[in-house]
């Protein structure tokens, strides 16, 4: 399907979230011919961009000794559409570039990230979509909440680079000056001014996690006050919380960065696992659940995916037909579709898998090892019936 006219051309001067990406409307368009160029690269240093130069060379090199002569000249627009976009000089904070374009159907997206997406250079039917969905898994939206008793600071965390999205501060001495007060009187005003202090930051909580859709918040800070805040937050929100942390009120960005990650990390990696013992523990008793290529591609078929459970390493050499989609594994590509007689290309069936999984609507998992993924070549579906 050809990209819509709106959708043809971005070109982000700022740096984007991986969550930003619209790659559900990526995966919808497609062509029968190798027309859409997919690159990634890392861009942090100087070094970067002499090895990106190199590598771009060599597999633009390589691309076109591979294409049929009717493709390379539609390839060398493409490439010139592209050239100056890949080595643009990086803006304060990216760690990598996402260009994915195609000059037959005039599509052009430049995405600066603040992640390393490593190094990838594809040519194909359509968008190279299977990176930029590993790092998405990786790096969900989180918030950080860092407070004591009169100070609160709420970050959202998206690709690695913290937003400061409120500070709120109460001067509790001040507002309660212990003048001719007893102690006993004084300690009962002031935690009547903590806690309102923090009503007022859960709050702010609420409404700015709902508005940012972050997955989950870490409460960090010094003392008792991110205690006594986790147990103020209703049902729904507490559950959001994924730990609880003692760092200083003064703490850098980068460190909260650094300590937030791990925490959002392991939380993703809890959440892969438990998908994983789902899908054995719905294999054991013949629930609504699949394993394997050829299984899981007919229920994506029919739209009957709840969850795509994916190793991430995972990799099944096959082709598609490029007119009506049909999809084979571990099988060399026949000349001409079978079914419809349109034209074939070689794929990484998981990739594909992936893919039609976004134009679906499943949710997509990615696990680092199982051994019951493992034995069905990494593949697996939780069904909806």
């Amino acid at each position: 399907m050809e990209p819509k006219e709106d959708f043809k051309r971005v070109e982000d001067m700022a740096l984007t979230p991986v969550t930003e990406i619209d790659i559900r409307e990526l995966a919808e368009i497609f062509d029968e011919l190798d027309v859409y160029m997919s690159v990634y690269l890392p861009t942090a240093s100087r070094e970067d961009e002499a090895a990106n130069r190199a590598f771009v060379d060599a597999r633009r090199r390589a691309i076109e000794v591979a294409l049929p002569q009717d493709l390379k000249e539609s390839f060398g627009e493409t490439m010139a559409m592209v050239d100056d976009h890949l080595f643009w000089r990086p803006v304060p904070g990216e760690r990598g570039r996402i260009v994915f374009a195609s000059a037959p159907h005039r599509l052009l997206h430049v995405y600066r990230i603040g992640i390393d997406p490593g190094r990838t250079m594809v040519l194909d039917t359509s968008p190279f979509l299977l990176p930029l969905a590993k790092l998405r898994d990786d790096y969900m939206d989180y918030g950080v909440l860092l407070l004591d008793s009169k100070e609160a600071r709420l970050f959202c965390v998206r690709s690695d680079v913290p937003l400061e999205m409120n500070h709120l501060s109460t001067d509790l001495m001040n507002k309660h000056k212990k003048g001719g007060w007893s102690q006993m009187r004084f300690n009962r005003l002031r935690k009547g001014a903590i806690k309102s202090f923090l009503s007022e930051v859960v709050e702010d909580v609420q409404e700015s996690c709902s508005r940012h859709k972050t997955r989950g918040i870490v409460v960090a800070g010094p003392g008792d006050a991110k205690n006594q805040l986790v147990e103020m937050l209703p049902a729904e929100m507490g559950k959001k919380v994924l730990g609880i942390v003692d760092l200083s009120i003064d703490t850098p960005e980068k460190n909260i960065v650094e300590v937030g990650d791990e925490i959002a990390l392991a939380d993703e990696r809890a959440r892969s696992i438990e998908r994983a013992e789902e899908l054995r523990a719905e294999i054991r008793k013949g629930g609504p659940a699949v394993r394997g290529v050829e299984a899981t591609r007919d229920a994506l078929s029919t739209g009957r995916v709840n969850v795509l459970v994916l190793l991430k390493n995972a990799s099944v050499p096959g082709w598609i037909c490029e007119r009506c989609q049909l999809l084979e594994a571990r099988k060399k590509p026949q000349e001409t579709c079978p079914t419809c007689g349109g034209p074939t290309s070689p794929v990484d069936v998981v990739e594909e898998l992936y893919e039609l999984a976004e134009r679906t609507g499943a949710e997509v998992e990615f696990v680092e090892e199982d051994a019951c993924l493992a034995s069905s070549e990494g593949v697996g579906a939780l069904l909806r019936y």
